[in-house]
């Protein structure tokens, strides 16, 4: 099928909202559906609405979309013509992401457990509650974001934890999204994140997809691909997965593999390339050295140095006739996709998201994707390298640049590493020795902790949740999330928009403003930061998250906390005005009165000189629609952003005459890592009591845990509920046909839910598949909590379980 690119986005917009757009008679729902994006009209001449630029609230694309505001209400959304990443498109979600802010059930007060019940309290009362909680255990509080949060909010909430507390519980929930990611491109190349850029897709010859279903998941990005050949261009699409999704549909080769198989076709790719002597030799032999880990029973993120004969010797067995075995794929496609990277004349595009990264070997397979890449040569080039995708918006503006992670500071330093500390403590203004060099607990820790009664050690008894759903995105959540209900002297603060699984353990919630309701800075998923302006009021009593932290920390500084000083005994949230006047941004009646993220912002940005990830100053990001780092200085005035990274005539500090520089590399010698990581089994695996496979999800309708879209109508109506797919096969043999309630059971818990045969995915027999978005529908009570070893990322995709018609159905 070959279809334009606006033709797929608008297919995949109408498919999912069509129907339900003619029963809506919300204004803002009518001013959004008179915008067609696809046109080359203006911006729509609607009576006194004014526009604005601003990156989407959902995925980690970044696309920008321009909003319509009229008597302090979003009434439009357009896609943003002047931006790179869209070019004037929106997914089905994007189109309507103002409808998120207009839910019926805002919360719009604070709200305290008394007496097990939720009764409404003064924000000077939630402040001072919140103070007095941190200041009765500092040690055992812990902080909880995601990567949802804008750039100045994680970055005062690092500010205030690390800097203030001296203390390291901090972790967001791209722990459980891209932190193999992390840990990947660490081990590879000695600092995070992609060298390439979404300018691959517009030239590569091949895109493989390698368990992820752009599709549904990024269909902006996937558009491209569908617009090139629409243009009559040639681009091979590949999709290695373990069931069918649209990407599918879509593409020239569908290799269906074993779950954790990635590990062998990654290894078996390597092999024949070094078998069949097909390696970019002047590549490897200027750029790489080789390496594995010293006990391969202890991963580990940075492994052993090992020369390429030692690699020869352990990647010898990974032959064709090995790997198929292993991942079900046949020989000649094996050997189908070494010959490919062996052809220097191909130029090759790799994209992964959740099915690499949630995975109990997730660091390894991230590195093992670079690894043929590196091998093959194919990296560098436009359209020719290794391009991961994340989930949230600002999973890599903020969690992972901004460093809010339980071991991590602002621009890729380590809390472990003295001279970081230092050079942190110096930026902020902290004495000597205030930062704690101990990290602190990842998130399957932390909630395990807070979950768990106290012993010996000493647990974490308060978390505080910002912008985010642990409640229905925590894995198996009996475990580390339910039991909470058991704990009596555990005090969970929310901050969010609207109720969730999560607000329903809540000891105190905290109504949040969100998207336009507030400034905000975002970092996609190629490196662009992002930003925007407040352009509507939040309803009722909600307020801005990085308000709450800094009014927080100055109630800590009232009640005598030393840690809320800075070295000059001065708060360290105190910020002037060119007088020298303080500007008091902790009281609520000030906050606006400047321009709170732009210090924040520009007071972060000397940190990210370091690792050579130097974000735009703010005023060029006001001007722009997102510019990728470094961004650097090229004449006076003149700020010019990097599409490519480590590669000469790109990337402004690569050495003249280099050619490629790994500039951080592990080794320190300006030589990216080639890895050997071996297959190992999954740590629960099919038997007789649960003989299937279990894989979760998303669909293109919802994002994540669905607080927002379920409540745009148009999405709800399209997709209502949760299912569960199975192959009709398996559903013959059952009894179970479409539609039937099934009962789902994995070792740690049970699940009801409808039964959707030759849906919209196609998962092979013995295998199953669940969205996650339904809060209703539980999911995550099954999924197991087993994590990689290096970066502490769960594994979603595959545990073991049983299915059985239900008892009502059976009756």
């Amino acid at each position: 099928m070959t279809l334009q690119r606006r033709q797929f986005i608008k297919a995949s917009a109408m498919a999912a909202a069509g129907a339900a757009l003619a029963a809506n008679s919300d204004t803002s729902a009518k001013a959004e559906r008179a915008v067609d994006p696809t046109s080359k009209s203006p911006l729509p001449a609607i009576s006194d609405v004014k526009w604005d630029k601003a990156p989407c609230r959902f995925c980690g694309t970044g696309c920008h979309v321009q909003v319509g505001v009229k008597d302090n209400k979003v009434v439009a959304i357009a896609g943003d013509r002047q931006a790179d990443v869209n070019k004037g498109l929106l997914c089905v979600k994007g189109y309507h992401v103002g409808l998120a802010l207009y839910g019926k059930d805002r919360l719009t007060k604070p709200l305290l457990r008394r007496n097990g019940k939720l009764v409404e309290i003064t924000w000077e009362e939630a402040i001072d509650t919140v103070a007095k909680r941190i200041l009765k255990s500092p040690k055992t509080f812990a902080i909880y974001g995601s990567g949802q949060w804008t750039v100045p909010e994680g970055y005062a909430a690092q500010k205030f934890i690390k800097g203030g507390l001296a203390n390291n519980n901090i972790d967001p929930n791209a722990r459980l999204c891209m932190a193999s990611a992390v840990t990947g491109f660490i081990g590879s190349f000695g600092v995070d994140e992609p060298a390439s850029c979404y300018d691959d897709l517009d030239v590569c010859d091949t895109v493989i997809t390698w368990g992820n279903n752009p599709a549904e998941m990024h269909p902006i990005l996937f558009s491209r691909i569908i617009d090139r050949r629409s243009r009559g261009q040639k681009v091979t699409l590949i999709d290695i997965g373990t069931r069918k999704t649209r990407t599918t549909q879509y593409a020239d080769h569908y290799f269906e593999m074993l779950p954790q198989a990635d590990l062998a076709l990654t290894n078996g790719i390597a092999h024949l390339l070094i078998k069949n002597n097909t390696y970019d030799k002047s590549f490897v032999e200027k750029y790489c050295n080789f390496r594995a880990d010293a006990d391969e029973s202890k991963p580990s993120l940075k492994g052993a140095s090992i020369t390429f004969e030692r690699y020869k010797e352990k990647i010898a067995p990974y032959t064709p006739e090995y790997v198929s075995k292993l991942s079900g794929i046949s020989v000649e496609k094996i050997k189908f996709l070494a010959e490919l990277f062996a052809d220097p004349k191909q130029k090759i595009v790799s994209l992964w998201c959740m099915g690499v990264n949630q995975h109990t070997r997730g660091t390894a397979v991230n590195n093992l994707i670079h690894t043929i890449h590196l091998l093959s040569g194919h990296f560098g080039k436009p359209g020719d390298g290794p391009q991961s995708l994340t989930g949230q918006p600002a999973a890599c503006g903020t969690a992972r640049e901004v460093g809010t992670l339980a071991h991590a500071l602002p621009g890729g330093r380590l809390v472990a590493k003295p001279e970081h500390r230092a050079q942190c403590e110096k930026l902020w203004k902290l004495p000597a020795g205030r930062l704690n060099p101990k990290p602190g607990t990842h998130t399957v820790l932390m909630w395990e902790k807070f979950c768990t009664p106290k012993g010996a050690e000493k647990n974490v008894d308060t978390i505080w949740v910002q912008v985010t759903n642990p409640g229905q995105t925590l894995p198996n959540a009996h475990k580390l999330f339910l039991n909470k209900k058991k704990q009596n002297d555990r005090f969970l603060i929310v901050s969010d928009v609207y109720p969730t699984a999560t607000t329903e353990l809540a000891d105190l919630i905290l109504p949040a403003a969100m998207w336009v309701e507030k400034n905000g800075i975002y970092g996609n998923s190629e490196r662009r930061t992002q930003q925007w302006f407040k352009m509507v009021d939040p309803p009722g009593d909600a307020r801005d998250d990085c308000w709450m932290t800094i009014a927080v920390a100055h109630r800590l500084h009232e009640l005598g906390h030393p840690g809320m000083k800075d070295k000059d005994g001065q708060f360290i949230f105190d910020y002037r005005d060119a007088n020298n006047n303080p500007l008091d941004i902790w009281k609520w009646e000030n906050y606006y009165k400047t321009n709170v993220d732009r210090l924040l912002y520009e007071e972060y940005r000397p940190f990210t000189h370091m690792k050579h990830k130097n974000v735009a100053p703010y005023d060029e990001l006001v001007k722009a629609r997102g510019l990728r780092w470094p961004v650097v200085e090229t004449k006076p005035g003149k700020w010019t952003e990097t599409r490519w990274r480590f590669t000469e005539g790109y990337d402004p500090f690569v050495q003249k005459g280099k050619g490629m520089q790994f500039y951080h590399s592990v080794s320190d010698d300006d030589r990216a890592l080639i890895w050997f990581r071996p297959y190992t089994k999954p740590p629960e695996v099919p038997d007789k009591e649960f003989p299937f496979w279990l894989c979760t999800g998303r669909v293109v309708e919802h994002w994540h845990t669905g607080s927002m879209t379920r409540r745009i109508p148009q999405l709800q109506r399209a997709m209502p509920s949760a299912y569960i797919e199975i192959h009709p096969d398996d559903a013959s043999s059952l009894g179970i046909a479409n539609g039937n309630t099934v009962t789902l059971e994995t070792p740690r818990g049970k699940l009801n839910l409808p039964a959707w045969v030759n849906g919209r995915g196609h998962p092979p027999r013995g295998s199953l598949f669940v969205p996650f978005f339904d809060e209703s529908l539980p999911i995550n009570e099954l999924t197991l909590d087993a994590h990689c070893p290096i970066s502490k990322q769960p594994d979603y995709k595959k545990c073991a379980a049983r299915i059985s018609l239900a008892s009502s159905e059976a009756k």
